[in-house]
């Protein structure tokens, strides 16, 4: 019987979220999604997390997507699946709304489900051996069209239709060409990449990039009337002691000391 679970762990301002089914290339069981949601819903209150890390367990997958075994007992009808479709979209939506930034790191297989949840995070980092694939096709299986809308905000549309038509691989190269990736590594740096992209991230005015998140989601028209608070977390970051200290840095020649007020 294979376990599932998600790891979490929060150190120096970053969480870390480690996908775990190993024997399913860490495909994401029930429980795994309600875990997901559960700490994104609890990470939008702490002000101590300044960044989220969500990646697979080893470096053979990112996830093979929902995890299928689930689905007998919980996606054997109409009913089943649209109840499994709920439960995946809260995720997949509590994820988007995290308000300090997140990245995917990407290992190996990011499939169906796992793509979707990696499109939710802010930034995608891949290894050069990742690979995309919806399989959906292959299932007989009815994609949720919101599953599908996150998909096409971080591929495109036509690269979603090459995916879920196909049913076919598309390569981290071909990701990043198409802008669906921030960056590749190496399979051997891409740990280190990412690390180093989160330390500098947790080093910047929280208050300043949880302002620009709430602005570029309702850019994107993904946060349903966030505009004004947007504005008004601004209008904050400008009043805050960490502005004042970013100046007084600046003007010592010397790195700021963000404290997140």
């Amino acid at each position: 019987m294979t376990s599932s679970t998600v790891f979490i762990s929060v150190d120096k301002g970053i969480a870390r979220l480690v996908l775990s089914n190993p024997e399913r290339r860490n495909a994401i069981s029930s429980a795994m999604w309600r875990s997901l949601t559960d700490f994104a819903t609890e990470a939008a209150g702490r002000s101590d997390i300044r960044a989220v890390l969500i990646r697979g367990e080893g470096t053979l997958a990112f996830s093979g997507g929902a995890d299928i075994s689930d689905f007998d007992a919980a996606r054997a009808d109409a009913s089943g699946a649209q109840t499994y479709d709920e439960l995946v979209e809260r995720a997949c939506a509590a994820v988007q709304a995290l308000p300090c930034p997140s990245l995917a790191l990407i290992h190996g297989a990011c499939v169906g489900a796992g793509a979707a949840l990696a499109a939710n995070c802010d930034l995608r980092l891949a290894a050069d051996n990742a690979f995309f694939a919806i399989p959906a096709a292959r299932l007989g299986l009815g994609y949720d069209p919101r599953g599908i809308t996150r998909l096409v905000r971080a591929f495109g549309p036509q690269a979603t239709r090459t995916l879920f038509f196909t049913a076919e691989r598309m390569t981290a190269e071909r990701a990043f060409a198409l802008g669906a990736l921030d960056h590749i590594a190496p399979a051997e740096e891409a740990d280190a990449d990412a690390e180093r992209l989160l330390a500098r991230i947790a080093e910047n005015a929280p208050l300043t990039l949880r302002a620009a998140k709430l602005a570029i989601r309702a850019a994107e028209g993904t946060g349903g009337g966030i505009f004004a608070e947007a504005k008004r977390q601004a209008a904050a970051a400008n009043a805050s002691a960490d502005y004042r200290e970013g100046r007084l840095a600046f003007a010592e020649k010397r790195a700021p000391r963000f404290k997140g007020d």
